[in-house]
């Protein structure tokens, strides 16, 4: 017995006589070895004509699929790379099959979204707008809908929607940190930039309120994280932010110090910081100082900076 593509099992003539019925119709009146030799191959070619064409299809379907796949694996590689040109046209090519594009297009708009950084070119900025407007999220696994949360807010971002874009990148931290660090770090980094901007057009009373609570959320994630080089620099920037330029000093000291930990992003971090101490906690700390006290105070504090630094190098 053989099944049929249904599952129902059949024997050899009830087959033939749907393949072939007129073979079968002579051999029933005469029983003729050769003539039933010659139905069985008459049958054979006629299943493999209709078969091979539908598996030549389906080779062909795989083939297909297992080159969108590669086209859009190479299209994050290049975006890794920073090569936003190639990963643009990778992204289209793995737009081409339906398996592929959703998380394509959130590929495609987050190379727009980083070259319009890198060029400025409003066509840059529209582009990622209106690819974000066509993904089916429901066809997102979990890291490309972070990579999706991403893109929308780097999106309202560029477009000076500082607001919107910190409320939406902090939607987002707890699914990018559950994801790993390489998540966790963009939407960290991204939130306390979208927090930093926002707070300019803020009152004093509303600026302190967001910045202390990007203080304790990134104090939070240093403890959970000490390695994380986004909570080391944005604790430091936000208690800064929160009105306190002494606690803010302490914390670009010990961001300093913990910099070790943060693996790859160690000697970026240290620069941030450098150049947070140097251009913004150290004149807070002096400000409130009497005019002719302020140089000297500001020396001070510039070379005891410089000390920690060569102690800590």
């Amino acid at each position: 017995m053989i099944r049929l593509a249904c599952g129902t099992p059949q024997s050899f003539a009830t087959r033939a006589a749907l393949v072939a019925p007129p073979i079968l119709n002579l051999c029933k009146t005469e029983f003729n070895p050769l003539s039933r030799f010659r139905a069985m191959v008459d049958r054979s070619v006629a299943v493999l004509k209709f078969t091979l064409p539908a598996a030549l299809a389906v080779a062909l379907a795989s083939t297909s699929v297992l080159a969108t796949r590669a086209d859009l694996a190479r299209a994050r590689a290049l975006f890794n790379q920073r090569q936003f040109g190639p990963a643009i046209e990778a992204a289209l090519a793995a737009q081409k099959t339906p398996a592929t594009m959703d998380a394509a297009t959130v590929v495609l708009a987050l190379a727009h979204l980083e070259r319009y950084r890198e060029r400025a070119d409003p066509a840059d900025l529209l582009a990622a707008r209106t690819a974000l407007g066509t993904v089916r999220v429901a066809n997102l696994d979990a890291r490309d809908h972070i990579d999706f949360q991403l893109a929308l807010g780097e999106a309202l971002f560029f477009e000076d929607d500082y607001g919107a874009a910190a409320l939406l990148f902090e939607s987002g931290l707890d699914g990018a940190i559950a994801h790993g660090p390489v998540a966790a770090e963009a939407m960290l980094d991204w939130w306390g930039s979208a927090v930093e901007r926002h707070a300019d057009s803020l009152s004093r009373e509303v600026r302190i309120g967001a910045f202390t609570r990007l203080r304790d959320r990134m104090t939070e994630e240093l403890a959970k994280n000490p390695g994380s080089a986004a909570a080391g620099y944005w604790v430091a920037v936000a208690t800064r932010g929160a009105g306190d330029p002494a606690a803010a000093w302490d914390a670009a000291i010990a961001g300093w110090v913990r910099a070790r930990l943060a693996s790859g992003r160690s000697a970026t971090l240290r620069a941030d910081l450098d150049r947070l101490m140097l251009e913004g906690i150290i004149p807070d700390r002096v400000r409130l100082l009497a005019p002719d006290r302020r140089t000297l105070a500001e020396s001070d504090l510039r070379a005891e900076w410089a000390v920690v630094k060569e102690r800590w190098k």
